[in-house]
């Protein structure tokens, strides 16, 4: 399992469409190249509070399961960063999303 971090009303709209596109808070999936998770619950809160601190908007936790995904995902560390993060590369299918979880800091 890999987890991304996604503004509700993102994954609310995802729901309806069938499959999330949300790369990360304000971009999409087509802007980035890919959807940015996180390895575990740790990655996920050190996401959450140093990109998504100022957000007062609802936040939820997706449970993805890799194997439903049915598009690349690679460990990869970003620039500036020392730990590895999945990258999705594709659409996350609805189906693939195993637990949504009110997130909060």
């Amino acid at each position: 399992m890999i987890f991304h971090l996604a503004l509700a009303a993102d994954w609310d709209a995802a729901v309806t469409a069938g499959e999330y596109r949300v790369s990360t808070l304000g971009r999409t999936l087509a802007e980035e190249g890919y959807i940015h998770a996180s390895a575990d619950l740790t990655q996920a809160r050190g996401v959450a509070n140093r990109y998504y601190a100022g957000v007062a908007e609802p936040l939820v936790l997706l449970e993805i399961d890799e194997d439903r995904l049915g598009c690349p995902v690679r460990l990869e560390v970003p620039e500036g960063s020392k730990e590895a993060f999945p990258h999705i590369y594709g659409p996350i299918p609805v189906a693939a999303v195993t637990a949504v979880t009110p997130f909060s800091r």
